[in-house]
């Protein structure tokens, strides 16, 4: 390090699950002084830390009173949040990340906001490292499977981009590639179910922002008992913990279960 003394931020306070996850990972969790309330990942974080805010609100005295010399937050949807604590004089970095390659730009960003940037690059590649392997594996599949990626029932919302990306990466296609390029939910929305039946996924994968996933009820759905996955009982759910979360979580255990579901898949085509 250079002669130059830099104090970086040592009462951070997490908005959202993915920076409180990578500072773990990053192993700086005693500068965490406050996290979401739908953390789970990694679950000590829960028995460790105050829960301040939820994903749209949050306790704003509560949080003033930790002393916060920083805030992580994600989207837009946190702008009232910051702007908040902005009037009141904390630094607050909002990400809006919504693709791989961003994920990866806000895991350098964070790692460098607390000084760890040789910690964050060796993590980093570790995770590439990763996805390169799941690559290699699927550059041999000669069928890739159509995938329906759900992430709300009611209306039906396609997955956003970095989903999309994961999917193609562990060996599927997307039925729905010009939707995640939107990155607003609403932009999402398939208004007309028939669309589905029409793109005939081999597998639908739902994750329903924090309720379970009812399978049953996708079937069931007018008209979808024609659809290939419906038909080969191809359904299966992944918590939104996993891979809605845009950080660390969906970049391993999110893909390696979505790439589990395609190999899977492939098996029984092969029969």
């Amino acid at each position: 390090m250079s002669s130059v003394d830099i104090k970086f931020p040592s009462r951070i306070v997490c908005l959202t699950e993915e920076t409180t996850e990578w500072l773990y990972m990053l192993g700086q969790q005693e500068r965490i002084v406050g996290i979401s309330g739908y953390t789970v990942r990694p679950p000590e974080a829960r028995k460790e830390k105050p829960r301040i805010s939820a994903f749209l609100s949050a306790k704003i005295d509560e949080i003033l009173a930790l002393k916060p010399d920083h805030i992580f937050g994600f989207s837009d949807l946190q702008a009232d949040i910051a702007s908040s604590l902005i009037r009141n004089g904390v630094p607050v970095t909002i990400f809006n990340q919504r693709s791989v390659e961003e994920i990866f730009s806000m895991l350098y960003q964070v790692g460098s906001l607390v000084g760890q940037v040789e910690e964050a690059v060796r993590q980093i590649e570790l995770i590439q490292a990763h996805l390169k392997s799941i690559q290699t594996k699927v550059s041999s599949f000669t069928v890739r499977p159509k995938v329906y990626f759900e992430e709300w029932d009611s209306p039906c919302i396609s997955g956003i981009k970095w989903v999309s990306q994961l999917i193609e990466i562990a060996g599927g296609q997307d039925c729905f590639p010009e939707l995640a390029a939107q990155s607003l939910a609403k932009n999402r929305i398939i208004h007309d179910e028939g669309l589905v039946i029409d793109r005939n996924p081999d597998i639908i994968i739902g994750s329903w922002c924090g309720k379970k996933f009812r399978s049953e009820r996708v079937a069931q759905r007018s008209g979808w008992s024609t659809i290939s996955a419906v038909k080969n009982q191809q359904l299966f759910e992944i918590k939104s913990s996993y891979i809605l979360q845009p950080g660390p979580a969906a970049l391993t255990d999110g893909i390696k279960q979505i790439h589990q579901i395609i190999e899977n898949w492939q098996i029984l085509k092969s029969k």
